[in-house]
């Protein structure tokens, strides 16, 4: 087992390292040695700024994704619904009903089988 080294802290920092060690790590010794090997292995500074946080860009994502459906859905309100049913009128016409001549109908009586009764 390696001896330990004591370092002094302000109390209320030392107090924040002992609850985040506590909830995080087995150990006082392990929360800093992954901290630090954290910072090293990823080669940033504890003071940098990383920008917008994970949630702040999911928002504005949403924000944005949320704005285009609802321009995708007005053009099609307004610009493709119309012109699919007037492209549709073009295309559709109706084919004019035929109607039956006189002549017509007495040969369609003529060749329709006749039915007689029988008598048992």
């Amino acid at each position: 087992m390696d001896p330990f080294i004591g370092i002094r802290f302000k109390k209320e920092t030392a107090k924040r390292f002992q609850t985040f060690s506590r909830t995080h790590f087995k150990s006082h010794t392990e929360a800093m040695a992954t901290m630090l090997d954290f910072f090293f292995y990823n080669e940033i500074s504890p003071r940098e700024n990383f920008g917008p946080t994970g949630r702040t860009i999911e928002q504005s994502l949403k924000k944005r994704i949320n704005a285009a459906i609802a321009i995708m859905k007005d053009m099609e309100k307004t610009q493709t619904k119309p012109t699919v049913a007037m492209i549709q009128s073009l295309f559709e016409m109706e084919e004019p009903k035929k109607k039956i001549l006189i002549l017509e109908k007495k040969k369609e009586e003529k060749n329709q089988p006749k039915f007689h009764k029988r008598n048992k």
